[in-house]
């Protein structure tokens, strides 16, 4: 069994899937990306507001899965370019300020919508 878990808090998939899947006590997220679920509008601003961005979607899909950030048991950050490796953990660190979870930090030739940045999380209830 598994539950589609879909909020307006958060953009709308931008293609055939959903925010997240919840199954077997595991709440599966798909990468979120700089898009203002208000306006539907990409942001393609600096990394660090990139970043925010992302981080706030992920909290609203969790937040409607009744999880916070400190349910999620693994990260993964797609980059297009290694050197906003420190201003996006700067950002991501906030979050994540006790306990944080496994991550793994992946360079990208491209991510959708022109963004430099994208994160997915997987969470635990």
């Amino acid at each position: 069994m598994k539950t589609i878990i879909r909020t307006d808090r958060a953009p709308a998939p931008v293609g055939p899937y959903s925010q997240a899947v919840d199954a077997g006590g595991f709440v599966f997220c798909s990468g979120q990306i700089a898009i203002d679920p208000r306006t539907n509008v990409v942001h393609n601003g600096p990394i660090e507001e990139q970043a925010k961005i992302v981080m706030e979607n992920i909290k609203a899909v969790l937040n409607e899965a009744g999880l916070s950030f400190g349910n999620i048991v693994k990260t993964t950050i797609y980059l297009i370019n290694m050197n906003d490796f420190a201003a996006v953990n700067e950002v991501y660190a906030k979050y994540f300020t006790e306990q944080p979870p496994a991550r793994s930090t992946v360079a990208v030739s491209g991510l959708p919508k022109g963004v430099h940045v994208e994160i997915e999380v997987l969470a635990k209830r």
